[in-house]
């Protein structure tokens, strides 16, 4: 086995140790929903070109998370310019279009008690090169190459969780779609 990959799954291993105190008993004391939620998961580009789609999917599911849908395909610039249009008068955005529709992603529904808030602490900060030093055992630290490239995405309200997650299981035609009793 490649050395560089033994890392990476270690460190990922260590990751889910660190991510499975998410569920220690002081959040059960704290003022927190037991209720599940539901949060939309995307492996960009980078990441499906990269092979690290089975180690995230490993993370998710050692850090209590149950995959309740999941897709791949390759995004077409039309629906990358609808999926982000609240970016798009920002100077990045015609890099951004064309990053994401330069190859497969994996699409996935992820559900637990604070899904969004924990699949948030375990991509870690939207820059990779911050993450690497802020936030090292992050799945963006260890995958993700910039702040574009950065290997994942997530919802961050949950707002932006239901409109992402009906934008594209609601209107699928296209691509692989599972959905999971359990993971």
């Amino acid at each position: 086995m490649d050395l560089q990959f033994i890392r990476l799954f270690s460190r990922f291993l260590f990751l889910c140790l660190l991510v499975s105190t998410l569920r220690l008993p002081h959040r059960i004391w704290a003022n927190v929903s037991t209720e599940k939620e539901k949060t939309l998961a995307m492996i960009k580009p980078d990441g499906v070109a990269g092979n690290y789609s089975d180690v995230i999917k490993t993370a998710i599911f050692y850090s209590g998370f149950s995959i309740t849908q999941e897709m791949l395909l390759e995004l077409n610039e039309e629906t990358v310019r609808s999926f982000y249009a609240e970016h798009a008068t920002k100077s990045f955005f015609p890099s951004l279009v064309q990053y994401m529709s330069s190859g497969p992603v994996l699409i996935m529904v992820l559900e637990k008690v604070n899904a969004i808030s924990d699949w948030r602490n375990l991509i870690g900060p939207t820059d990779a090169n911050k993450a690497k030093v802020t936030h090292p055992n992050s799945i963006r630290a260890m995958c993700g190459l910039d702040l574009q490239r950065n290997c994942v995405h997530g919802s961050d309200s949950p707002q932006s969780a239901y409109r992402e997650i009906t934008f594209f299981f609601n209107k699928s035609s296209s691509g692989y779609v599972s959905r999971h009793d359990e993971l």
